[in-house]
């Protein structure tokens, strides 16, 4: 066996409970989701919630490649993690670190090239430094998620190069409380023997309204083919109040939120991580269709981010904190002619340290400022857009600390940047259902204070991580071609992209090695600008099948979609690390109008053999899942019973997105089966 396991134990005896839960819940008085109305004729379609996420304008189709996720397909789909629960849609896979720290993957991007928002605000936190630090957020809270892909800096800054993902929940209330509603939700099994659940609870009047959430969650070392991935299990905590004044031009809110999560580090058999993160937002809106600026928004924030390496002994061998405020304020201007646009500004400040004998990075201190502008025209069926964003970036360096027996980070330095970003994009309608996109931009991104000054044995991945004090901005241009077709139960979507990178700033092997205190030898590796180059093309469609007469009232979809990426260092051919293989996934979807639904779902993975020298390749495979789902009443209250089943084929599989040091320590899950019960009152 190539990964490390700790020996098969006995799991929690969740099995009885499930197979209870299951009787009990389908003997439970179904509620059917009427599509006509009481007059017997066709209920209106249910509109499509607009994006928000990079589109301040609120079109109803952004030219932008973009996706969401809300309602019962987000049910379905959560996992444990952001990166699980978005891993496989076209373009998106997951820097997989086991089951706990999972950070999304846009186009091959990840780190800091993807932008992690919370309800568009900044996320502070450390999920971008290294692969086992994970993102603060407990999916089973979260309303939507939306995310973008490709360059969307214009509006986040030019460390959205590879896109953007936005949780979007009810924290801040932007409307009017219709008396209590809210939902509660409770998950059993998986292939870690999940103990999750989590209460939202909304309420109010016209003139003010609240927001309330918990959740909990606790799981065991993963289970995979051939026995458990030590040191995985995790027990997370967290909750939020959050209220609004509301009134008729706009609202005015504020929200505290509270997240812990304690779980072990795959890597180092007895060493866990002790995170919380604290977060006070404020945001608001003020409307005026007849002033100069009919539509202004504001939102910011102060996190309070902490984390604990702890060893086996209980002694907290490294202390990462980080103390962070965002500031953003944009202005959609009144429109001249067929012109519209926004302008903005953004503010950022984040002081980080980390404090122990391990600390792979110096105390740090970065502050950031922006102007942007957007303008759109159209005109018919066709629509302009362009944008332009001004950066000033600063990362000082406090280097050694006075009195250190080794000096590893030499002194206080601080290096300035200037980033700027540009775009230009175009749509065309060819015909209500047809679509024509295409999206130029020529973006910059400043390097992160780890990227400038790390210098350390990173214990998370196995490894000797070296910065350089001395990289430039890191500028990427691209181009990305879409196409558009939608009829009634029918899609069809494509895009096709490049990206050209001047000082790509690279972690990768250099080939040399270190030796530790301990004796271990650990490969090197060294930040690095590089000239790199992205291909890439996703497919996605989706077709409604014509009824038959065995079917009876069932509706079958047939769903697919391909995504792959090509990475390589223009310099000398040699791939660059940890890109996803080509993937692809078919789906049959089947539902009765209501009552029942099922999917089965085949994702495939093709052998991932463009790895650079110092790597090895992953080998591909398939896995087949398959979800139940039944709509309830329960109590009087709607309610969706779900049963998720996880590679029925029990497929020993390995992530190619992770990093070569951890990769065989933790395979993908094996086969598990999970049940859920959400009630929304």
């Amino acid at each position: 066996m190539k990964f490390l396991v700790s020996p098969v134990r006995p799991r929690p005896a969740l099995a009885p409970h499930l197979l209870s839960l299951a009787i009990a819940v389908l003997a439970l008085p179904a509620v059917a989701q009427s599509t006509q109305n009481t007059d017997g004729s066709a209920a209106p379609e249910k509109l499509q919630p607009v994006l928000l996420t990079g589109n301040p304008l609120r079109e109803k189709e952004p030219v932008q490649p973009s996706l969401q996720l809300s309602g019962d397909a987000l049910t379905l789909r959560r996992g444990a993690t952001l990166g699980e629960s978005l891993d496989g849609l076209p373009g998106v896979a997951a820097t997989y670190f086991g089951p706990n720290a999972n950070r999304p993957v846009l186009r091959g991007l990840d780190g800091d090239r993807v932008r992690m928002l919370s309800n568009s605000g900044a996320s502070i936190d450390a999920s971008s430094l290294s692969y086992d630090h994970a993102v603060p957020v407990d999916p089973l809270v979260v309303d939507r998620i939306e995310v973008l892909r490709g360059a969307a800096s214009l509006l986040y800054g030019g460390n959205a190069i590879g896109g953007v993902v936005n949780t979007l929940d009810k924290r801040i209330p932007r409307e009017p409380a219709q008396g209590l509603s809210g939902a509660a939700e409770l998950r059993l099994g998986g292939a870690a023997a999940e103990r999750n659940g989590a209460v939202t609870l909304d309420g109010g009047s016209s003139s003010w309204a609240w927001h309330a959430d918990v959740s909990d969650r606790k799981a065991d070392d993963l289970r995979v083919p051939d026995g458990r991935v030590r040191n995985s299990a995790s027990d997370s905590h967290g909750g939020a109040l959050g209220s609004s004044l509301l009134f008729s031009q706009g609202f005015a809110g504020v929200s505290l939120e509270d997240y812990r999560n304690d779980y072990g580090v795959t890597v180092e058999p007895d060493v866990k991580i002790r995170m919380q993160r604290q977060r006070l937002a404020t945001a608001g809106e003020w409307r005026d269709a007849s002033g100069l600026f009919p539509r202004i928004e504001w939102q910011a924030s102060r996190s309070h981010y902490e984390h604990q390496e702890v060893e086996g002994t209980g002694e907290v061998g490294t202390r990462f904190k980080s103390r962070g405020s965002d500031l953003r304020l944009q202005a959609e201007h009144a429109a001249l002619g067929p012109l519209r646009g926004v302008v903005g500004l953004q503010w950022e400040r984040s002081d980080f340290s980390a404090l122990g004998e391990e600390a792979l990075v110096p105390g740090t201190r970065s502050r950031s400022a922006a102007l942007f502008v957007l303008e759109q025209y159209r005109s018919g069926p066709l629509s302009l857009a362009a944008g332009l964003r001004q950066e000033s970036l600063r990362v000082e360096s406090d280097g050694d600390a006075p009195g250190v027996d080794e000096a590893r980070f030499g002194e206080a330095a601080r290096r300035s940047f200037k980033p700027r970003s540009l775009s230009l994009s175009a749509g065309y309608a060819l015909s209500p259902s047809l679509s024509l996109q295409a999206n130029l931009s020529d973006t910059q991104r400043a390097p992160m204070f780890y990227e400038l000054y790390a210098n350390g044995v990173h214990v998370a991945t196995g490894a000797y991580e070296r910065g350089d004090a001395s990289l430039g901005l890191e500028r990427a241009r691209g181009l990305d071609l879409g196409l558009r077709w939608q009829e009634g139960g029918s899609l069809l979507r494509a895009n096709v992209y490049q990206t050209r990178f001047r000082n790509y700033i690279a972690l990768d092997a250099t080939g040399a090695s270190f030796s530790n205190e301990e004796g271990e030898t650990l490969p090197e590796y060294r930040y690095t600008g590089v000239a790199a180059r992205l291909n890439g093309l996703e497919l996605e469609a989706r077709q409604t099948l014509p009824r038959m007469a065995w079917s009876g009232a069932w509706r079958l979809t047939l769903g697919g979609s391909f995504d792959a990426v090509r990475g390589s260092n223009r310099a000398t051919g040699e791939p660059l690390p940890r890109l996803a293989p080509r993937r692809a996934t078919l789906s049959l979807a089947a539902d009765d109008g209501g009552l029942w639904s099922a999917s089965l779902e085949l994702r495939l993975a093709a052998r991932q053999n463009r790895v650079p020298t110092l790597d090895t390749p992953t080998a591909g495979y398939g896995l087949l899942r398959l979800n139940l789902a039944r709509q309830l009443r329960l109590g009087g209250y709607d309610a969706l019973w779900y049963l998720k089943l996880d590679n029925l084929g029990n497929k020993t599989a390995y992530s190619a997105t992770s990093m070569a040091t951890l990769r065989d320590l933790s395979p993908l899950a094996g086969r598990s089966a999970l049940m859920g019960l959400q009630v929304r009152f």
